[in-house]
């Protein structure tokens, strides 16, 4: 094994990083209805389709059109009155384009120096991946070319419009639910030109990007809202698609997983170049082998033989020790495969490289390699389901093996948890775009725009400064906040109570992420939770250490409301009668403590006041008045 240290040079690799960026627009209502913008939890209509492709105009299929109804899954749609209608279920044509979305849509490319196009004209994107009911995502041209400035300036290839895909909601082997209500949200993609940079580098791009976009105040925010489609490459390699990247620590593992993987393709193609394979002899044989395995003890074979299936061996000529050879740790061909086939339905494979194993015992692997006629140099893989999905997988396989030895195949792969990817289908082809017949054209004139000018959003610095001057922040939680989910949230609570603006600032950026990291469930705390707590705290109901405290109990499902949470913690808000006479009874309890440390006696007994006290009064409160006591006991000043 060679090459493990899994460190590589972008700028020496010439490894180019192109995005489309696509973000939520915050309008009252979809593209193309005046149903609302807002993702529901409950839904009251329910309906069924199966989507088919259609061939371009043309006379062409897309490729991954055709990948997708080549699955014959059937889609569930749910859809709730107010978030959804006719025209979401395709059962009525679109309305005009959303006036307000435009509009957005043409300030940021004003604020981005792009050439905006005299007339727009609204294009099908042939999708039938379930997550549009029609089989096509509406989509626009609005402007071309562009510039901003990260530390280098970065060029901007085109800014549309488009409608969001429906909401996934399950996916197994059978069929998929989506559900409707983020079907049709307004949504502005801007893609940039390739550029080489280290994943650092190339992560502060998206968020310069983002923060312009975000400096308009007319786009969403919170998790869904922003995702990237990152299109990776590097010379000898076709373009890699990853779609759906939507955070940026995410990000930065997916361009250096991708960095890796695609020049370990490439390595494996030269290893494979170097044994002058022939490609006529990769899966040149491939045989029934079930009868073999009628006895078997693995759980793989079991399962497809209860469900009627077969299992089936693939001869690859020249392969022996290619499937598991790993240029960088963790990067196989063999596992490339057995990713590959998990979308035609199947759990993975088997290859020779990892036999005898899971089952397969010595004997198995002799017999195999004896009916498969192979030869010391030659490998196998075995592929066990149903019929039609071994059918399908097998030549799939075929065709992905022979492609091993060019190197990177062009194909699109969907970001894991962990920053990894996975092959989700092949890369779509100039046929899946056609016009849309049911809305004219939009011209936009010269008039239209003077008049958005002004509505150009500010520097990401004027931004900034601002967020200073008006609620007294440093330039450091001035950025947390900006770029936080919650910056509307805190200016709501900043301007309807006289709460710290620090304090608020320092829980939404910096408590909630916390809790958010260890486990907690952020999402089970509103925003109107949230502002009615900071009211509480204002009154004087609650006290600052109660804040974070009543977050975590409604995070942990231990209650479901503000005044559940604060009963079972205890916070209700004391007097200062009963403050007085807690801090009294401490000092009494611990005079000896106050007269010989003195002054350097207020910590130990601060701690013992907030063991009793925490949540209930405000710390600095009890600091306060717990130095009166003892300056009163000692005769002089306590200090900090």
């Amino acid at each position: 094994m060679e090459l493990k240290k899994n460190v590589l040079d972008p700028y020496e690799l010439e490894f180019k990083v192109g995005f489309e960026i696509h973000q939520q627009l915050a309008t009252n209502s979809k593209l193309f209805c005046s149903c609302r913008c807002q993702e529901v939890d409950d839904y009251e209509v329910e309906f069924v389709r199966r989507l088919r492709p259609t061939q371009s105009e043309l006379g062409m299929y897309d490729p991954a059109a055709l990948f997708e109804f080549r699955k014959g899954r059937l889609i569930k749609y749910l859809g709730g009155i107010g978030s959804s209608c006719l025209v979401e279920a395709d059962e009525e044509p679109p309305h005009d384009v959303n006036n307000e979305a435009l509009e957005t849509v043409l300030i940021i490319a004003l604020g981005l120096k792009s050439n905006i196009v005299d007339e727009i004209h609204v294009m099908r994107k042939m999708v039938i991946d379930g997550s549009n009911t029609t089989g096509f995502q509406r989509t626009m041209l609005v402007a071309t070319m562009g510039t901003f400035e990260v530390t280098k300036k970065v060029k901007v290839q085109s800014i549309s419009l488009e409608e969001d895909a429906a909401k996934l909601i399950s996916d197994d082997r059978d069929g998929r639910t989506y559900g409707l209500d983020r079907l049709g949200t307004p949504l502005i993609e801007v893609a940039l030109e390739p550029i080489t940079g280290t994943p650092e580098e190339i992560m502060h791009t998206a968020l310069a990007l983002g923060r312009l976009m975000r400096a308009s105040r007319r786009v969403a925010r919170g998790l869904g809202t922003i995702r990237q489609d990152v299109n990776i490459s590097i010379p000898g390699g076709e373009v890699i698609e990853v779609k759906g990247v939507q955070k940026l620590d995410q990000l930065i593992k997916v361009i250096e997983y991708e960095m890796t993987r695609q020049h370990a393709m490439l390595l494996i193609a030269k290893k494979l170049t170097e044994y002058r394979i022939n490609p006529d002899g990769i899966g040149d044989l491939v045989i029934d082998i079930t009868y073999i395995f009628k006895n078997s003890s693995s759980k793989v074979f079991i399962n497809a033989l209860e469900n009627n299936g077969i299992i089936k061996a693939i001869r690859l000529k020249g392969f022996a020790g290619m499937l598991s050879y790993e240029p960088y740790d963790g990067i196989r061909l063999g596992k490339e495969f057995g990713e590959f086939v998990k979308f035609y339905g199947l759990g993975g494979i088997f290859h020779s490289d990892e036999l005898p194993a899971y089952g397969i015992k010595d004997s198995d692997v002799s017999v195999i390699r004896n009916v498969l006629s192979l030869d010391d140099s030659d490998a196998f893989i075995i592929i066990a389901g149903s019929r039609e999905d071994v059918k399908a997988a097998v030549s799939a396989v075929i065709e992905r093996a022979k492609y091993a030895l060019i190197g990177v195949p062009a194909e699109t792969r969907a970001p894991t948890f962990e920053g990894k990817t996975v092959y989700s289908r092949p890369r779509p082809g100039a046929a899946r775009m056609y016009p849309e017949t049911d809305i004219p054209p939009i011209p936009i004139t010269r008039q239209k725009l003077d008049s958005l000018k002004k509505l150009i959003p500010k520097s990401w610095n004027e931004v900034i400064d601002e967020l200073c001057i008006k609620y007294g922040l440093n330039s450091v939680l001035a950025e947390k906040i900006f770029d936080s989910d919650y910056l509307e949230l805190f200016e709501e609570i900043s301007s309807g109570t006289k709460v710290q603006s620090t304090f608020i600032v320092a829980t939404l950026t910096e408590s909630l992420v916390s809790m958010e990291r260890d486990g907690l469930d952020v999402s089970a705390i509103t925003n109107d939770l949230i502002k009615n707590a900071f009211i509480l705290l204002d009154k004087g109901s609650i006290a600052k250490e109660s804040i974070v405290l009543i977050f975590e109990k409604i995070m942990k499902k231990e209650a479901i409301s503000l005044d559940e949470a604060i009963v079972k913690l205890g916070l209700k808000a004391m007097s200062d009668e009963e403050i007085e006479q807690i801090l009294e009874k401490i000092v009494q309890e611990n005079n000896q403590i106050i007269i010989g440390k003195k002054r350097n006696s207020i910590s130990i007994l601060m701690g013992k006041a907030m063991n009793i006290l925490r949540g209930k009064v405000d710390g600095q409160k009890v600091n306060v008045l717990l130095r009166k006591k003892i300056e009163d006991l000692i005769g002089g000043t306590v200090e900090d």
